[in-house]
């Protein structure tokens, strides 16, 4: 079963539009608990699937790729610069391409 939280969290990141990117924390904070962006990870990783959520489009704050090379890194870089996500080094510009929904 899941939480309230969690279906609104996921109504949150199927909201991110093409070619933009979120952090877990952002995600978090508007689902209402700023302090819940390792819940946003769990889901993720737990249910992108299930509910088609875009999850290569969710980063670390800092605009980092989290996942690890060999563990998914490559795969999330190759599915956002075939969505015109410049990514260097593993980094995303914020300024350039985080999805503004404050």
């Amino acid at each position: 079963m899941i939480s309230e939280f969690s279906k609104i969290l996921i109504i949150i990141m199927k909201q991110i539009p093409y070619g933009k990117v979120a952090s877990y924390s952002q995600i978090a904070a508007l689902g209402g608990n700023r302090k819940a962006a390792r819940q946003v990870s769990r889901l993720l990783h737990s249910a992108s699937e299930k509910y088609n959520i875009a999850w290569h489009r969710i980063i670390n704050s800092q605009g980092k790729i989290s996942l690890p090379p060999g563990r998914g890194f490559e795969m999330q870089q190759s599915m956002l610069e075939n969505e015109g996500i410049t990514v260097h080094n593993g980094k995303v510009d914020l300024k350039k391409y985080q999805w503004q929904k404050f």
